[in-house]
Formats: C-alpha cells, sequence, structure tokens
C-alpha cells in the first residue's frame, strides 16, 4: 500500500509540473525535451500506482509506447482520424515529429530503468 501511494503522490506531482509546463513555459529547452522526459516518467508512476510489483520490461513498454505516439505524429494521426480541429486530441498525441523526442523519451525510460536497478540492490 505505502509503495502504491508513494507512486501515485509522484504521479500527481509530475502531472502537476507537465501541466504547468505545458500552460505556462515557451521556452527552447524545458517545455520540449524535459517535458518528454517527465512523460515517460508520469506513465511508470500511474503504471506502478496500479502494479505497484516491479515490471521488469516495463520501462523498455512505454519507450515503445511513447516512440510510436511520435510515429503517429509523422504520419499526422490526428488529422487522419478527423480530430485534427480538436484542442484535446492535438494535444494528447501531439503534432509535429521529432527525432529528438525519441531521444528524450529514451532518457526517460532509462531513468525509470536505472530507478529499478537502483531499488533491486
Amino acid at each position: 500500500m505505502k509503495k502504491r501511494l508513494l507512486f501515485f503522490l509522484t504521479f500527481l506531482l509530475l502531472f502537476l509540473i507537465e501541466t504547468l509546463i505545458a500552460l505556462f513555459v515557451r521556452d527552447r529547452i524545458i517545455r520540449p525535451y524535459v517535458g518528454d522526459i517527465l512523460i515517460v516518467i508520469l506513465l511508470y508512476c500511474l503504471i506502478r500506482t496500479a502494479i505497484p510489483d516491479r515490471i521488469p520490461l516495463l520501462p523498455l513498454f512505454l519507450f515503445l509506447f511513447a516512440a510510436g505516439v511520435e510515429v503517429l505524429q509523422y504520419f499526422d494521426f490526428v488529422t487522419q482520424i478527423g480530430l485534427g480541429d480538436n484542442a484535446l486530441a492535438r494535444l494528447l498525441f501531439g503534432t509535429s515529429f521529432s527525432v529528438i523526442d525519441l531521444f528524450c523519451y529514451l532518457i526517460g525510460a532509462l531513468l525509470c530503468a536505472l530507478f529499478e536497478f537502483i531499488r533491486r540492490k
């Protein structure tokens, strides 16, 4: 129970940080890069809230998920499914493909894997 609460509180904190970044930060570092790193960690914490036991490949799965969403951006998925004018859909799926985003997702996944490694030791 304690692990779930810790993961949930971390999720809430990261969600608040991500929201503040999305609403108020208009720079060239925090919004495009740190936000992408944190989103993987946020999802990790959300999943670990529901499943507090270690999931060995979770960081890899999260990276693949994030990379999949990024690839959908390359194909302009939101517009293709008719939601190009929907602000929420554009916010959730994103609107522009970037290889650098893939590296940010990888960093987030590696930080999650490092956390798991350190916790096991």
